[in-house]
């Protein structure tokens, strides 16, 4: 399709596998809007990289887990920006390392309210604006998951595994339903990858420290899950749907 005649938004959009999608996505000649929670500056350091290189993008505050920060979000896409045609469902949380029996509603509560909620009510959003069901000329999402879905994080973070399990169910069973309506849905299933979500669950070092749990001993990195989604998104991916692509080192 010719140059920024079409619009990906990429949640969770200003660091880390977010960062590196939307300004491949960006290279590949797709509109991009970042999304951002609270980081405006890495939001729009994002957006400069991509208009410095002759492309178009746009930063866009909303919190997933908030459905009218979501609405609002989708409306300035349709206002500001070409037709949405695809949609990566990357923004998650993570907490710090606990077991079950040590964690609070709260936190269970905001982990499934951004990693499970927000990632269904933008894929809805993202359907009434694609699906020919609705009128649309159809589109790619791509959900992120995690290697954590099949090893359980036991001890450290079952509630963010759980989390995504749910997101590959969800993959699956979305792929199926929208298959005809000229939607594919897929994921993306990263390993131990070096981004600073580790910090956030108070293992700043963990990737570089976990290499030895890993068949090619290193972690991957943000850029590699790029190239994967960016795939996925694109017309080469044109008879995948419901698969999930495991980007692991082999772990």
């Amino acid at each position: 399709m010719p140059r920024n005649e079409r619009t990906v938004l990429v949640t969770g959009g200003s660091r880390g596998i977010g960062a590196a999608t939307a300004l491949l996505c960006a290279r590949e000649g797709w509109a991009v809007a970042v999304n951002y929670t609270r980081d405006a500056a890495a939001a729009r350091s994002v957006v400069q990289t991509i208009q410095a290189a002759g492309g178009q993008a746009f930063a866009l505050q909303a919190d997933v887990a908030d459905e009218a920060q979501v609405l609002a979000m989708f409306a300035r896409i349709d206002a500001e920006l070409p037709r949405l045609a695809g949609l990566v469902n990357n923004a998650g949380v993570i907490d710090l390392g606990a077991r079950v029996d040590e964690m609070s509603v709260e936190r269970l509560q905001r982990m499934f309210g951004v990693n499970i909620v927000g990632s269904f009510v933008c894929a809805r959003e993202a359907l009434r604006r694609m699906s020919t069901r609705h009128g649309g000329l159809g589109g790619a999402i791509v959900n992120l998951s995690s290697a954590a879905a099949r090893i359980g994080a036991p001890g450290m973070y079952v509630d963010y595994a759980a989390s995504k399990g749910a997101i590959d169910t969800f993959t699956l069973g979305l792929a199926r339903e929208v298959a005809s309506e000229g939607v594919r849905v897929n994921g993306v299933r990263p390993g131990i990858i070096d981004t600073d979500i580790h910090a956030a669950g108070g293992l700043p070092d963990r990737a570089h420290q976990s290499a030895s749990l890993i068949p090619m001993q290193r972690p991957g990195t943000a850029d590699e899950i790029a190239q994967a989604i960016v795939w996925l998104l694109s017309d080469a991916a044109s008879y995948t749907t419901g698969a999930t692509i495991d980007v692991t080192g082999g772990r």
